[in-house]
């Protein structure tokens, strides 16, 4: 039955597509975040849906939407350009065959990357797309949630629907989804159109906010509980009464400690023994060992290049034996082990070149919603969602570049969604004060160029 209602969906969507072809582009949006081929059994999974979205929102924008006022931004040549060079170090690839496998879908994200901003062209297909992209999300976010209540979760044991840990479904990777996309939940519960924020509207956000923070904790993942921190501190930054958020925030933490479970906190405390973890010593080692390998291969060594490393570290661990601590050191040595980091994946990947590419792009775009920030500090009446969208999204990607620390998420498709959104809302802000400009009732105001 499962399998007959991700069909019967999808068939609805595409339908609809063919009269409102941005259809399109949010089908495959909801294909590359929920992969509902992985979940079925039958049809879907025998079938390139994915390619068939793509070529349908490309053909859709290409035969229907007005292009007499399309602006490409820098930062999409700046994809292009990470895209040119990653297909450049596939082909020198160091492990051909595993490269290829690799390239074969990260080809695919920064390519429609590339291609999303051309087709946000107003306010509603802008939020329509961050709606999707936070809707599809949901639905493995509100499954791991329900677990968690129901079982407490633990590191590894949550399944989210699949067996298969790769993608959104692996804990570290939703767990860094789930809090960078909750300061959009809430742009959604005081500036959303397509569902008017009524009581209805903000009582399912806030439910799926607490769905969100459950899932660090159903995955008992750290990198989770250091984006629910920096979540914390960006929230912070913009409330206007912050001495009632930083104690309703201090008494919120309090209250929830009781309720924690077990593995979650014993999960927790390993953070300040990272030596007694192997998950997190190994960290450090393949970090040492991707720094000497980009002295020695400056250009990359390709995507999969980790898999010749070997690693020797140090594992310390302390137990009690007739009253007295004694610690106990040993020495491991494991090989091909990933990067653990989206930095490293980069610099082992696609060496100097890659790494300083994909850093630009993601500089780039904290800078240009800040601009988007200051800029619409004090808007006009119709530009009142502007700033605390950009905000929204600067608060995402940040978090994102935080949780990008511990994992190897470079080319996370959903992240590539969110830069697309960014340029997307940049250039139609750039658009909306051109003809501003040209009605001859433009209020100046500061910023550069759209980026």
């Amino acid at each position: 039955m499962r399998d007959y209602a991700f069909i019967l969906f999808l068939v609805a969507l595409l339908g609809m597509g063919f009269r409102k072809p941005f259809l399109f582009v949010l089908a495959y949006a909801y294909i590359d975040i929920v992969s509902p081929q992985r979940l079925t059994y039958l049809l879907l999974n025998s079938v390139p849906i994915s390619l068939i979205a793509v070529g349908l929102a490309v053909a859709g924008w290409l035969a229907v939407d007005d292009k007499r006022d399309v602006r490409v931004a820098p930062r999409q040549l700046l994809i292009l350009a990470l895209l040119g060079y990653c297909f450049w170090t596939t082909i020198h690839a160091d492990f051909p065959l595993e490269a290829k496998d690799k390239w074969d879908w990260v080809w695919k994200a920064l390519a429609f990357a590339a291609f999303l901003p051309l087709t946000l062209r107003t306010k509603l297909r802008i939020e329509a797309l961050l709606l999707f992209m936070t809707l599809s999300a949901a639905s493995i976010i509100i499954t791991g949630g329900l677990k968690t209540v129901l079982s407490g979760g633990g590191y590894g044991e949550l399944n989210l629907m699949v067996s298969n840990n790769s993608g959104l479904y692996e804990g570290s990777t939703i767990s860094t989804v789930a809090i960078a996309i909750i300061p959009l939940i809430l742009w959604f519960t005081r500036h959303g159109t397509i569902f008017p924020p009524d009581w209805r509207v903000k009582t399912i956000a806030y439910a799926l906010v607490f769905a969100c923070l459950l899932i660090p904790v159903g995955t008992s993942t750290r990198t989770g509980l250091l984006c629910i921190v920096l979540l914390a501190l960006l929230m912070l930054r913009d409330s206007k009464r912050k001495v009632a958020y930083m104690t309703a925030l201090a008494c919120a933490g309090l209250l929830a400690i009781p309720f924690l479970p077990a593995s979650f906190t014993e999960r927790m405390g390993t953070i300040k023994t990272y030596q007694g973890d192997a998950s997190a010593s190994t960290r450090l080692a393949v970090w040492q060992w991707t720094m000497d390998y980009a002295r020695a291969h400056p250009m990359g060594g390709g995507f999969e290049a980790y898999r010749q490393n070997r690693i020797r570290y140090e594992k310390v661990s302390a137990r009690e034996v007739g009253g007295q601590i004694e610690i106990q050191r040993s020495m491991e040595i494991d090989k091909a082990r990933a990067y653990h980091s989206a930095y490293f994946e980069m610099l082992g990947e696609q060496g100097y070149p890659g790494l300083a590419l994909w850093l630009v792009l993601n500089l780039a775009g904290l800078v240009r919603m800040e601009v988007l920030r200051r800029r619409y500090r004090h808007p006009r009446p119709d530009e009142q969602w502007v700033a605390p969208l950009a905000s929204a999204l600067q608060s995402a990607h940040l978090i994102y570049l935080l949780g990008a620390t511990f994992i190897a998420i470079a080319f996370q498709p959903f992240v590539y969604m969110l830069i697309g959104a960014q340029i997307g809302l940049d250039t139609y802000v750039a658009r909306k004060r051109a003809e501003a400009t040209a009605g001859g009732w433009h209020t100046p105001r500061r910023g550069a160029a759209p980026a």
